[in-house]
């Protein structure tokens, strides 16, 4: 089992910046591919980025794509998501995920097997 734990989500103004982490425990020797969605009231669960926990290779939704990057440590323990020039639009709850799966990027929720609990992120106009 692998657990996933996120922080770092809040109150922020349009144009603003945040920084939202996951700390990841267990067997995460076991996963390849670190994920970010997000989902909104009344949406689905839509992905944001992944990254390779080896060689770093990284993917982001058009979205987000110049505004949000994501890293992780070469421990396999964490993983984040900086967003810069954030909008309305990106209210959402984030969700931290792992793949077990060889192919990257995975970028449906399907191809995740860990789930973080989330934390909110509200973007105020």
């Amino acid at each position: 089992q692998v657990q996933l734990v996120e922080s770092g989500g809040g109150l922020v103004q349009a144009g603003g910046s945040l920084r939202l982490s996951c700390a990841a425990s267990g067997r995460t020797f076991s996963t390849n591919t670190m994920g970010w969605f997000r989902q909104a009231p009344g949406k689905t669960r839509e992905f944001v980025a992944a990254i390779s926990w080896t060689g770093g290779s990284t993917y982001y939704a058009n979205s987000v794509k110049g505004r949000f990057t994501i890293s992780r440590d070469n421990a396999k323990t964490s993983v984040y998501l900086q967003m810069n020039s954030l909008k309305s639009e990106d209210t959402a709850v984030y969700y931290c995920a792992a793949s077990t799966g060889v192919l990257f990027p995975t970028i449906t929720p399907a191809g995740y097997d860990y789930w973080g609990q989330g934390t909110q992120v509200t973007v105020s106009s």
